[in-house]
């Protein structure tokens, strides 16, 4: 299933496969290698070696490499949480949801309430459609004491309603985020696009100058500002954002959009 657009900025904050390549032991094998065999009294210790394989070929791109790899880890040690993450990862990859399903649930369960395994299972949930799930898994960990951005895991909460079209619960739980990080860049910004969403360009510019008064530019924040001028019908005030789009961020997805006369 492909990723709904209105989620994708959800997804550069979560780095999830920044979490589990930490583990890997090489970032560019020379060729590819056979899966590590299994030795009787150290069997655990050859799941984790063929996980750090299956990292570092999914890494660069050798999915069937990878799921060979994992695969062996799996029947090596099926109860590391971490292996079952790796197997979620990569079955995702080739695009096998059932399988990449039951590899993050197993995860989740075996890791016990580490939320950084639930909240790349919340994660998938909602790329897969899944919302009310990942939305609930997402609150579980903003309130896990381990978590140490629970306003991140409310904003991907946010932004996992937003793509499902329940804008309303959006809105809560963007809300409920700044209310414990007021300066959070990526929850403004989805904010906003509430808003807009909603037809409020009036307060979906107001979040705009919110962000700007506090915050560095981005594309996306002076993207939203010029349709919200431009929808407020205020064509000079949308120009200036046009310009500084075009300006200061000229290689970014948006300043292509209007060259190419995309004003949505």
């Amino acid at each position: 299933m492909m990723l709904n657009p209105k989620l994708r900025r959800a997804l550069p904050v979560l780095a999830v496969l920044a979490v589990w390549t930490l583990t890997a032991c090489n970032h560019n094998p020379p060729a590819y290698q056979r899966p590590v065999r299994t030795y009787k009294k150290e069997p655990a210790k050859a799941a984790i070696a063929n996980m750090q394989l299956a990292i570092e070929y999914m890494k660069l791109g050798q999915l069937a490499n990878s799921r060979e790899c994992i695969e062996k880890a799996l029947k090596q040690d099926s109860s590391n949480a971490d292996v079952q993450m790796t197997a979620g990862l990569v079955y995702e990859r080739i695009n096998d949801m059932p399988k990449a399903e039951r590899a993050y649930d197993a995860a989740n369960r075996l890791g016990k309430g580490d939320p950084n395994i639930a909240n790349t299972y919340a994660v998938f949930l909602c790329r897969d459609g899944k919302t009310a799930a990942g939305e609930k898994l997402f609150q579980e960990v903003a309130v896990n004491p381990l978590y140490q951005t629970p306003w991140v895991a409310l904003g991907n909460a946010g932004s996992c309603a937003r793509s499902a079209g329940d804008l309303v619960n959006a809105e809560i739980f963007f809300n409920r985020a700044l209310a414990i990080r007021p300066n959070y860049t990526e929850g403004l910004l989805q904010l906003g696009n509430v808003a807009f969403d909603r037809g409020d360009a009036a307060q979906a510019l107001e979040i705009v100058q919110r962000y700007l008064a506090v915050n560095p530019p981005s594309p996306e924040v002076l993207w939203l500002g010029f349709r919200a001028q431009r929808k407020l019908g205020d064509a000079v005030a949308a120009a200036v954002f046009a310009r500084r789009v075009q300006s200061e961020f000229p290689d970014s997805e948006q300043a292509q959009n209007m060259r190419n006369g995309v004003t949505r």
